[in-house]
């Protein structure tokens, strides 16, 4: 990144409301992007007892098909390449978007519903905001921190009321998906903050292309795949691998990803919601009122003024 991200990163001046209320939507249009991603892997993936997709195709088809769509993005849009301070940050990004985050979810998801791990992920945003302020040295006051623990609180509580108690190992691979993602949340953000989002996550997918397309063939399924199963794979590699971080990567850069990562706790419970038309799964009366509790959080959290450290402090 050039000084002017730099700058963008290590300012104390706070994004304006407009700036923020943007910043904001964005955000939330990513997150209900990102929220289909979990009954639609369940699509992929398929049950224990009756599989479908391999994870492991999953995890690299829709990388690769996503990083064919990006490469002809590149070239139309004649897009600047990537230079060698950038490939840190591509490379973390990578790890954690297109490898760790949808293989660990693949693979949880073979073992557990799709609601099961929307309530498990729910803490991606406090995790995403324990990176933002050790990678990028930012900080919050106190209510801010209240506030985002208030809202993991509640979802572990949901998560507990679910799950009666019982933890399983698929709960440890949705663990590691969510530290995934929040390592690659945050390094992607500081991309966006001096480069066009979509461009971030296009390089992203297409620094990724020696490694997807080959593993993809190489996992490519050998038995029968239902028709609703490629049609979970195509929303993944189309919208959960590119299109959602558009605008996700655009919102962390414009409002801060301390701030703007607080809407994502409205993700699990879209997923929940989701998850009804799609897989069938039943939504319990109490998940409204979780999903309202969580809703008067983030509103609250928003509200908190966040700020980075001064640049002399990096």
């Amino acid at each position: 990144m050039g000084s002017s991200a730099s700058a963008s990163l290590s300012s104390s001046s706070a994004p304006s409301a407009a700036t923020l209320h943007r910043s904001l939507w964005l955000g939330a249009l990513g997150v209900l992007m990102f929220a289909m991603t979990l009954p639609m892997t369940r699509l992929a993936v398929g049950p224990a007892d009756a599989p479908q997709l391999p994870p492991l195709f999953v995890t690299a088809g829709r990388a690769a098909g996503a990083g064919l769509l990006a490469a002809v993005y590149l070239l139309l849009t004649r897009a600047a390449r990537p230079q060698q301070r950038h490939l840190r940050d591509l490379l973390v990004t990578a790890l954690g978007s297109v490898v760790g985050f949808p293989l660990f979810l693949g693979l949880a998801l073979r073992q557990v519903p799709s609601m099961h791990a929307a309530v498990v992920t729910g803490i991606l945003p406090l995790a995403t905001a324990a990176m933002a302020a050790l990678m990028l040295r930012q900080r919050a006051p106190l209510g801010f921190w209240l506030c985002a623990s208030a809202g993991c609180a509640l979802v572990l509580v949901f998560a507990a009321w679910e799950g009666h108690g019982q933890l399983v190992l698929a709960d440890g691979w949705l663990l590691l998906a969510v530290l995934s993602a929040s390592v690659a949340y945050v390094s992607g953000a500081r991309l966006s903050a001096g480069w066009q989002a979509e461009q971030v996550i296009s390089w992203v997918l297409v620094l990724s292309l020696p490694v997807t397309l080959p593993v993809a063939a190489l996992s490519w399924p050998t038995h029968a795949v239902s028709a609703a199963a490629w049609g979970g794979f195509a929303y993944v590699t189309v919208f959960s691998m590119w299109v959602g971080f558009f605008a996700w990567y655009r919102a962390l850069a414009m409002g801060g990803t301390l701030r703007v990562s607080q809407v994502q706790l409205l993700q699990p419970f879209l997923a929940l919601l989701l998850a009804v038309p799609v897989l069938g799964e039943a939504l319990s009366p109490h998940t409204l009122g979780f999903a309202l509790a969580v809703l008067a959080v983030v509103m609250l959290g928003k509200r908190m003024p966040v700020a980075a450290k001064k640049a002399g402090a990096a």
